[in-house]
């Protein structure tokens, strides 16, 4: 297989982000932002790439939801023993990254994770769809499994189980992570690819902000 992937003359012709009307604090850009990307017609505006590393400092990327934006950061559900699990409980850092194409716009963020309350994830469990509720319990995530045919099983089992109940126990294994920023960035895309680029950045606990610009 050949794939050519070079310059295919497109240019980028986005709207402008200056320092004059970004805000000093950037969850209020980044909501925004998301707004106007839900109002855009993404398909799932809420996707982001969720970075970790490995035991042997080895980078690892998935995509996941964001379910979740608030004043301390972005909250995501998840298999507590899947390999992002795993990976997180070893090294408590994550990055993530938006990509709203539509709008030539991207997010990354990097800091520090932590799971949210128990009982935050059990009334966001029980809020989800059944069949969602029952895939949780019936996927042990990351695993090898025999063939499709054990989940299958598996989930027929748990319905038959819980018949007749829309709210199921959470997974004790089951819950949120908070991703608490210390960068920011939002990437504009801009003609001739003179991007812009502000960067917010904080120290550790604080929720003071200060705003820089890179070059594209």
């Amino acid at each position: 297989m050949a794939i050519d992937a070079g310059d295919l003359r497109v240019d980028y012709h986005g709207d402008e982000l200056l320092e004059s009307t970004a805000p000093a604090n950037p969850f209020q850009l980044f909501e925004r932002w998301f707004t106007a990307a839900q109002e855009s017609g993404s398909p799932e505006p809420n996707a982001m790439v969720l970075a970790t590393l490995t035991a042997d400092g080895r980078p690892a990327a998935r995509v996941v939801l964001l379910k979740e934006a608030n004043a301390e950061g972005f909250v995501f559900y998840t298999n507590y023993d899947s390999r992002k699990g795993q990976e997180l409980t070893a090294s408590p850092h994550a990055a993530l990254v938006f990509n709203w194409l539509e709008m030539q716009r991207q997010v990354r963020i990097e800091g520090t994770v932590e799971r949210v309350p128990a009982e935050v994830s059990t009334a966001y469990f029980q809020r989800r769809p059944r069949k969602s509720q029952l895939g949780a319990l019936a996927s042990p995530q990351s695993q090898e499994i025999p063939g499709r045919e054990f989940l299958e099983t598996r989930l027929a089992e748990l319905d038959a189980q819980f018949a007749g109940q829309d709210e199921l126990p959470r997974p004790a294994n089951w819950g949120g992570y908070l991703v608490r920023p210390q960068l920011i960035e939002f990437w504009q895309g801009r003609r001739s690819r003179l991007h812009d680029r502000l960067v917010y950045r904080t120290a550790d606990g604080t929720n003071t902000w200060s705003r820089t610009r890179l070059a594209p």
